[in-house]
């Protein structure tokens, strides 16, 4: 090969490099001076996050009234909102909002009440609500009673909704979601209905689903140690700021505890390497 063949090669090379660093750049979700809340009242606000990753789930932690169920809200568009809202290059606030919602999921921490259909119907009605399912009826029934089986539920596939518990409607309900093949998924609390049992399982399917699907997740837990061992990255709100944002033994740390819970505590690790918080005692009373 003559040196110019080989300088040739090198200029290819670097011009693929440098678009796919642009193109890397470019994927996931920025926020950027994201004030929302309701009409008469901000709860977010001037909230900017570089990047939530794709592949990768993020928690939202906080205590009771920091926020983090409005800006799930205003993620999905459902509250009142400005500032910028960019995923993959493109900007969700200047979106009509139905093409808004072929990419961003919302679940909410319950379905909604006295929906009499078949578990199988309700998800094959969230499959085609976002243009899926349009192939042949056993393709789709097919596809939705695989995701059943993921989450162990297919047993109730032909039980109706108004019948099932708190915790088998919000397992159903996040077959909706998954089911609809979002690029941006939002779950409000998915586990406060579950047992230990099927919170290992939700949060292991969620982080398999994540990466197989290359998906934003964001979801919202209290349990801190929940985000220790199943998150990628952590969100701390309070009163409607950002405290910190990064790795989750990055966020969680005994000053953010303090500041965030009014908690003296510690992260030790357990005889497995796995990160998880003991909490000493209050730093000052509870506020309700």
């Amino acid at each position: 090969m003559t040196d110019q063949a080989i300088a040739e090669q090198r200029s290819v090379l670097r011009e693929d490099s440098a678009a796919k660093t642009v193109l890397d750049n470019s994927q996931g979700l920025r926020i950027g001076h994201f004030t929302a809340g309701y009409p008469k009242r901000n709860i977010i606000t001037n909230l900017n996050v570089p990047k939530l990753p794709r592949g990768k789930i993020t928690v939202l932690l906080g205590p009771n009234g920091s926020g983090k169920s409005t800006l799930l809200r205003s993620l999905a568009g459902l509250n009142k909102a400005q500032g910028e809202l960019v995923l993959d290059g493109q900007d969700l606030m200047k979106m009509p909002f139905a093409k808004r919602a072929e990419q961003v999921v919302y679940l909410p921490q319950s379905l909604p009440a006295g929906v009499h259909l078949h578990v199988l119907e309700s998800i094959i009605v969230a499959q085609r609500a976002s243009g899926g399912g349009a192939n042949h009826q056993a393709q789709s029934t097919a596809q939705v009673m695989e995701l059943l089986a993921q989450l162990g539920i297919e047993h109730l596939a032909l039980s109706y909704l108004d019948q099932l518990s708190g915790g088998q409607k919000q397992l159903v309900g996040l077959a909706q979601s998954l089911i609809r093949q979002p690029a941006l998924l939002l779950l409000d609390e998915p586990l406060s209905a579950l047992d230990l049992n099927y919170q290992f399982h939700v949060m292991d399917l969620v982080r398999r689903e994540t990466q197989k699907r290359n998906i934003i997740t964001v979801v919202v837990v209290h349990d801190i140690n929940i985000a220790l061992r199943h998150s990628d990255h952590v969100l701390m709100l309070k009163d409607g700021k950002m405290i910190a944002n990064g790795e989750p033994e990055e966020v969680i740390t005994p000053e953010s505890l303090a500041t965030v819970y009014g908690v003296r505590g510690r992260i030790e690790r357990c005889s497995q390497g796995i990160p998880q918080i003991m909490i000493d005692g209050l730093v000052k009373q509870p506020v309700m």
